[in-house]
């Protein structure tokens, strides 16, 4: 053997016949993040004991409504709700609105950091009764979440209501006073009338 050329290489190990198949990987056509969840173990997601009941986001709101306009008087109110007698009101005021006029009516519309703008307050307990309001507003007028004071001194004081904000066309909208003995006299009422 010569020193001066180098050993032959090792010989070559011999070749494995795989299946056609094997050489060809198959892709699954659920998501990586699926097979990671189906394997998740057992509790891994929290699951409450008992399962909250169902909410309908689009129903209309129940709770304590702030009226500053028509349905601020009880007699024209029951007659909106469809209700034997004068409901209950307590009188109170939103802060931070003022009031324009939409035609006779008024419009609240977002003020002045201490504008202060008076009402009454209903506790409105049925969605039918919350859909009716919705209606005798129209869609000039939306449900929104307002926090209401109360000034007659009784407890509580304030609570989170519901009140209908103007969103009308702007420019449909004027500076002026609403006076509700005023309308009422126009629509041949008196504050207090009996519904029916």
């Amino acid at each position: 053997m010569d020193r001066s050329s180098p050993p032959p290489p090792p010989p070559m190990p011999p070749r494995s016949v795989k299946p056609a198949s094997a050489s060809v990987k198959t892709r699954s056509t659920v998501s990586p993040f699926i097979q990671k969840l189906r394997s998740a173990p057992e509790g891994y997601f929290f699951e409450p004991r008992v399962r909250p009941e169902h909410i309908d986001p689009f129903a209309p709101p129940t709770g304590a409504y702030f009226f500053y306009g028509t349905l601020s008087d009880p007699s024209f109110l029951a007659e909106v709700l469809g209700l034997s007698e004068k409901p209950t009101l307590r009188p109170a005021k939103l802060i931070g609105y003022s009031l324009k006029l939409w035609g006779q009516y008024p419009a609240l519309v977002d003020g002045p950091t201490g504008a202060a703008v008076e009402g009454m307050v209903y506790e409105v307990r049925s969605e039918k009764h919350g859909e009716r309001l919705a209606n005798y507003e129209t869609k000039a007028y939306t449900a929104a979440p307002c926090r209401i004071c109360f000034t007659d001194g009784k407890k509580p004081d304030q609570v989170s209501g519901i009140t209908f904000k103007y969103v009308g066309i702007p420019l449909d909208i004027s500076e002026g006073q609403f006076d509700l003995t005023v309308w009422l006299q126009r629509m041949g009422r008196r504050s207090g009338d009996t519904p029916g």
